[in-house]
């Protein structure tokens, strides 16, 4: 039986993968920074512990109780919309923190056992804002482009062992906590001057041609974990699927 270890499991995109995996029949490592096993099934096949992957010594604690994995998967993450001009290099150095350093610390803590049994998956989730410009996501897209760069040449360098990195892409999903978790970090990113180049790009969002869904994540997942065709990126959702084909 396979044990796959998922970041942020509280809400969103790591909670619907972490029930997907479980009800496939794998063990399942669902961690939060505030744990929370209420969201999850009892069972014994599921474990929820705590993890911030921007504190070295959480990392470490999680990975020495945890044991041998099969599939790691990269999903937690912080956001932020708002105009470049107005975003804090303070705010900038959180997302970094989560997005990028806590992606490569978590995997980096992951790959020696992987090598050694050469065997196992790598799946950084994204955006689909690495897809496509988009705008007042400057900060946010340069977190996720640089996992982006990161995963392509990680890919090649672990193939040689035979282990595999993946990305998937998740396109734009209003059903998701993104917003509500990220209101105090945008609060005051919209200037005056910028109002008038927002407000439409705001209002477009409340009526989208097509959203991702916390299942359709999910699924990416399970593919990416599950590929070995070679196959680096995994869009998410139907928006996604169609800015990947350009």
């Amino acid at each position: 039986m396979k044990t796959v270890l998922i970041t942020g499991c509280s809400s969103g995109y790591g909670l619907e993968t972490a029930r997907h995996f479980h009800a496939q029949g794998w063990n399942v490592i669902a961690t939060m920074r505030n744990p929370r096993e209420s969201v999850l099934p009892s069972s014994e096949r599921l474990r929820v512990i705590a993890l911030d992957v921007t504190k070295p010594d959480s990392i470490a604690a999680a990975i020495a109780a945890i044991g041998p994995l099969d599939v790691l998967v990269n999903n937690a993450g912080i956001g932020v919309v708002g105009a470049f001009e107005a975003t804090p290099m303070a705010t900038t150095r959180d997302v970094f923190e989560t997005n990028t350093f806590g992606v490569i610390a978590m995997t980096q803590a992951v790959v020696p056992q992987f090598r050694a049994r050469r065997s196992g998956v790598v799946v950084n989730v994204t955006s689909s804002t690495t897809l496509a410009p988009m705008p007042l996501a400057a900060v946010y897209t340069a977190s996720k482009m640089a996992i982006e760069g990161f995963t392509g040449s990680l890919a090649l360098e672990l193939a040689f062992f035979n282990v595999r990195a993946k990305l998937v892409e998740p396109g734009y999903a209003p059903t998701t906590r993104f917003a509500v978790n990220g209101g105090a970090r945008m609060s005051g990113l919209i200037p005056d001057a910028y109002v008038p180049f927002a407000e439409p790009i705001f209002a477009a969002f409340t009526r989208p041609a097509a959203v991702t869904t916390e299942a359709h994540v999910a699924d990416a997942v399970w593919r990416a974990a599950h590929d070995e065709s070679g196959q680096l990126r995994f869009p998410a959702g139907p928006a996604a699927v169609a800015l990947a084909r350009g």
